[in-house]
């Protein structure tokens, strides 16, 4: 076996400070896990700095399970940023909720490195573990808070759907194996190239469960029946964190798998995509019009910005992989931007708020008042945000391949999230407040609103060089 170290960099980078992370319990048995929070940040930052220190790198290794790319290394990087971003909002959050533990660190690391394994994985195999590390971490960070019944009951739906979903994925992979042979991507690419399957219906099933497991991780419909809950049950810095990492990892690795292995059977896949792409978007935006609380009208935005995303990949051309990744990273700022916010204007206990609850937010709180807005707008895809941008780029890339139909579809369904999304807007500037008292603010969950609102406006209003990151990541995979 070959082994590469240097490909494994950013992975040992997370995994040497997860264990440091583990071994503070040793040293401070009793921690409010305020130092934890500072050493994973410092890890994500050393891993940052490695990553873009291998921009431009293209090296396999391990008998060709893994491999160092611009592809790996971009989503690495999103993982990164989205875990960064959380720690910071996480801090004064747990100190509120009295949940400040090392564990808690612990696992956003262990995740996060499920996260870049699914990322770096060229070999089916390796993808399935870096999902299931992922995904226990996950389970666990959502029932954080024991004591509280909601949160038991969000890790528990969250657990149960989760392991169904893993015996779909795991299913598929057997059934793939049994045809070709391998769960190397690029052998089964070329297996299907030379035409030595061909029309198998074994090879089409397990092609099938595949994207069931998948489907599962992004939320698709009618995959997505664990969202609201879990959105709604679990600590709502976890929600963040859950809203924009795992999800891109999920159609990180879902990209690599259909355009490196199964892009022979593109014919069969993308109408399945262009289907789940339509119906997601449409059953996402059209439940998110009647709900009250605003963590659950954000669980349903979520399954509508999956079927965004399946736009891009239903078109499956260069430019729509391109766009699909550069709407991953914007998604990444302002939907961790709005949770962020969230936190910061509730109180010990009742984050779970309704939307009428930030009535007069805008007058009582300029500064929170005016970033939610922007999150909101940028989200509903309106000008010159990053949602914007990212919106055009993917519609547009489905209308060059002439899914026009499809693209109206998206297009009809973001005028619909208008309405849900203005409604917070509507509610913080145009409507008396209820006359609550403001909550202290933590200095460190400031830092998450002004880089999230810093990086949505300057990727709306300055994409070219995002955009070029990306075309990069692409010609990498490709």
């Amino acid at each position: 076996m070959d082994i590469n170290w240097t490909l494994l960099l950013p992975h040992l980078i997370v995994a040497g400070t997860a264990l440091l992370v583990l071994c503070l319990d040793i040293v401070r048995p009793h921690s409010d896990g305020k130092a934890a929070a500072w050493l994973t940040l410092l890890g994500v930052a050393a891993c940052l700095i490695a990553t873009v220190k291998l921009w431009g790198a293209w090296e396999y290794g391990f008998s060709g399970m893994l491999v160092l790319d611009n592809y790996s290394l971009f989503a690495t990087a999103i993982f990164l940023i989205g875990t960064g971003l959380t720690v910071f909002m996480s801090t004064g959050y747990l100190a509120r909720e009295g949940g400040g533990r090392n564990e808690y660190y612990l696992l956003l690391l262990t995740a996060t490195l499920g996260m870049m394994l699914m990322a770096s994985g060229t070999d089916l195999i390796v993808i399935f573990l870096g999902l299931e590390l992922m995904s226990l971490s996950l389970y666990i960070l959502v029932g954080f808070f024991r004591d509280r019944p909601v949160s038991n009951e969000a890790s528990m739906k969250y657990l149960l759907l989760g392991a169904f979903a893993t015996g779909f994925l795991l299913y598929g992979i057997a059934l793939i194996y049994g045809t070709i042979g391998s769960t190397n991507l690029r052998e089964i690419g070329l297996a299907l190239k030379q035409g030595r399957v061909q029309g198998d219906l074994m090879l089409l099933g397990g092609a099938s469960l595949l994207l069931v497991g998948f489907a599962f991780k992004i939320a698709a419909v009618p995959f997505h029946m664990w969202a609201p809950d879990v959105y709604d049950g679990a600590p709502t810095s976890v929600t963040a964190f859950i809203s924009a990492g795992p999800k891109a990892a999920a159609f990180i690795a879902l990209i690599r798998i259909l355009m490196l292995s199964l892009k022979p059977l593109e014919h069969e896949w993308a109408s399945v995509i262009w289907i789940l792409a339509a119906v997601t978007m449409t059953v996402g935006n059209l439940s998110a019009l009647s709900q009250q609380s605003i963590k659950r009208m954000l669980a349903y935005s979520s399954v509508a910005h999956a079927g965004y995303v399946l736009v891009a990949l239903a078109a499956g051309t260069d430019r729509a992989i391109t766009a699909a990744l550069f709407y991953l990273l914007a998604y990444t700022f302002m939907n961790i931007g709005a949770f962020a916010v969230i936190i910061l204007v509730g109180k010990k206990g009742e984050e779970n708020q309704d939307i009428s609850s930030y009535a007069g937010l805008g007058f009582e709180r300029p500064a929170m008042g005016l970033a939610l807005a922007l999150f909101m707008i940028s989200l509903a895809g309106l000008p010159p945000t990053a949602g914007f941008f990212g919106k055009f780029t993917i519609f547009s890339a489905a209308v060059e391949q002439g899914m026009i139909s499809l693209a109206i579809i998206g297009v009809l369904n973001s005028l619909v999230s208008v309405y849900f999304y203005l409604s917070v807007v509507v509610s913080m500037y145009m409507r008396p407040s209820t006359g609550s008292s403001p909550a202290a603010l933590s200095p460190m969950g400031y830092v998450t609103v002004g880089i999230a609102s810093v990086a949505t406006l300057v990727i709306g209003l300055a994409p070219s060089r995002f955009l070029a990151l990306a075309r990069e990541t692409v010609a990498s995979l490709m």
